[in-house]
């Protein structure tokens, strides 16, 4: 369902709308908090409560560009207030980042889609692929950190991007590709 649909669905009073808004933009919202507050908790609560003024307020909001830039923009407002709190405003501006253009959230959920996959892989083996990627580790260094053999290093990574390739859409996948270091 798209955004506008969404939204007025939402605005009617259906739950099941706002819980669909939160499922497809909670993670992004994270990403883009965790910018500026390094507290994971104090994050979650922030994007909540983005959502919890949606309902409480449907009624009056009047959405003029997009559902998605309407949702970042609270989200960047609460940041503020948070740091207001703590510093002057001009300090506080200054340290959260612009709002950025449609492009960018596109790509936050690529990378929340990228994430999502990441988790459903086996603990060894995301283990395995995080060093290789994340860490720029070779196979070597994998499996004497792991205590494990290269062949098995090597054969998890295979294995890896094989769910990868089979669980993500093309573009997700080369996004991954992306950041993917010759180990070899």
């Amino acid at each position: 369902m798209e955004d506008k649909q969404l939204w007025g669905n939402i605005k009617n009073g259906d739950k099941t709308a706002l819980k669909q808004l939160h499922d497809t933009y909670f993670h992004q919202m994270c990403l883009y908090a965790h910018k500026t507050v390094n507290d994971p908790g104090l994050i979650e609560e922030l994007v909540s409560d983005c959502f919890i003024k949606i309902w409480e307020n449907r009624k009056k909001i009047e959405i003029r560009v997009s559902v998605k830039h309407y949702i970042f923009l609270m989200l960047r407002n609460s940041i503020a207030d948070l740091h207001r709190k703590k510093q002057t405003l001009q300090e506080t501006l200054n340290e959260i980042p612009d709002l950025p253009d449609e492009n960018y959230f596109d790509e936050q959920q690529q990378y929340a889609l990228l994430y999502n996959a990441l988790e459903k892989l086996p603990a060894q083996r995301k283990k395995i692929l995080m060093l290789a990627i994340f860490e720029s580790m070779s196979y070597n260094q994998i499996a004497e950190t792991l205590d494990i053999s290269r062949n098995t290093v090597k054969t998890q990574i295979a294995r890896a991007y094989r769910f990868l390739k089979e669980t993500l859409d093309p573009a997700d996948f080369y996004l991954f590709c992306f950041f993917r270091k010759k180990n070899n």
